[in-house]
């Protein structure tokens, strides 16, 4: 069962807290949020507390914070305490005759509009979002640390991958691997740089196999990749070993520093997809949509609580950094939007910021379209085997 709902599960959490921290910087800074709503299309659940109306909507594929703004009338009045908008409303648009309560039919107070905020207030409602997803992020991590202990690899071999140098030397899955050319192994990242480094270059491998001392000649396969730490396309050897995983417990402190390395690490690595996809060094083929998160939600929640959460995790901090990409309709955008008018010293017009806004979301509808594209090749791939 947890896996079917684990796509609503991740969408859910990840967009809801992202919401709500626009929500509640907008509070805190005094602007006038009538609707907070998690999802879009046709309303499942609302209800209203004080000013605002708290909306679930039956396509859990988003949200939004809506906020009293001078440029829409409609908002501005709050199609309550508006006759002209009352009279034309209708209620299948989610139209709430009782939205203008704390106002009566008076206009939102001008000091209550987004636009009257000072440049901080209004960058700190922006920056909200992309912040509360990388508190989530760090949070789920440091907890996972903490609950699970910090994992690793043991130089153990888990398994072995057939007609890979390692099972044709004779090696089997649960031999320890203790030296390399006779030099100690500390852990598994030592075994990776060693062999790594020695593409096509023979290497005797000390190990422990059922209390027995063995030693194996194995020779690295060169094989074309990416590095991790440079994001770089780089030739490194391979054996065809996985290492057996393992966790060790770790106090709070130490398990709350690693839960911040581990997100910089995830949002530094997004970054580095987004530099290899402008520079071409990976096929933009490889980009997943609504789709490929749901397969994963499926799979992950499948295998366990742990994936589960570490795919909320990753989500959650892979939307913090591409919100904050300087395009319209994004949160980056309208951070720079915003920028720009301060340095102009007024703010544009609304026919300008208009075409802005539709040209970021027709290239935001672009990217959706090409990764839903990518996502049904992939599914008729893996169905048909086409």
């Amino acid at each position: 069962m947890l896996a079917w709902i684990a796509p609503l599960i991740v969408f859910g959490i990840v967009v809801f807290v992202h919401e709500l921290g626009h929500f509640l910087a907008a509070k805190a800074v005094g602007v006038y949020a009538p609707r907070f709503s998690i999802g879009f299309g046709k309303t499942l659940w609302k209800r209203r507390r004080g000013e605002t109306e708290y909306v679930i909507a039956a396509l859990p594929l988003g949200g939004y914070v809506r906020l009293a703004s001078k440029e829409d009338e409609a908002t501005a009045f709050l199609e309550g305490g508006n006759e002209n908008s009352a009279a034309s409303a209708s209620p299948k648009d989610g139209w709430d005759p009782d939205a203008m309560i704390p106002f009566g039919p008076k206009p939102i107070p001008e000091n209550r509009w987004m636009e009257s905020q000072s440049l901080w207030g209004k960058l700190l409602i922006m920056l909200a979002g992309v912040t509360m997803n990388l508190i989530l992020g760090y949070l789920v991590l440091t907890g996972m640390f903490i609950g699970y202990g910090q994992p690793y690899l043991s130089t153990r071999a888990d398994s072995l991958l057939a007609n890979r140098p390692a099972a044709q030397a004779g090696m089997h899955a649960g031999d320890s691997i203790l030296t390399v050319n006779g030099e100690p192994l500390k852990d598994w990242d030592a075994l990776l740089r060693k062999v790594g480094a020695s593409a096509g270059v023979p290497l005797a491998l000390g190990v422990i196999r059922d209390g027995a001392r063995h030693e194996f000649t194995v020779t690295p396969v060169g094989e074309e990749g990416l590095n991790p730490e440079t994001g770089k396309k780089e030739t490194a050897g391979k054996i065809g070993i996985i290492g057996r995983a393992g966790s060790t417990r770790i106090p709070v402190g130490d398990a709350m520093a690693a839960g911040a390395r581990a997100t910089a690490g995830m949002a530094t690595s997004v970054l580095t997809s987004l530099k290899q996809l402008a520079t071409r060094e990976v096929s933009a083929k490889e980009l997943g949509g609504p789709i490929a998160i749901a397969q994963a939600s499926v799979q992950a929640a499948r295998g366990g609580f742990e994936p589960l959460l570490l795919l909320i995790a990753f989500i959650s901090i892979n939307l913090a950094v591409f919100n904050l990409l300087p395009i319209p309709i994004l949160d980056g955008g309208q951070i720079l939007i915003m920028l720009l008018e301060a340095a102009k010293g007024s703010p544009f017009s609304m026919k300008t910021r208009e075409y802005v806004l539709k040209a970021g979301l027709g290239a935001i509808l672009l990217l959706v379209a090409f990764v839903m594209y990518n996502d049904i090749r992939r599914l008729v791939q893996t169905l048909f085997g086409v």
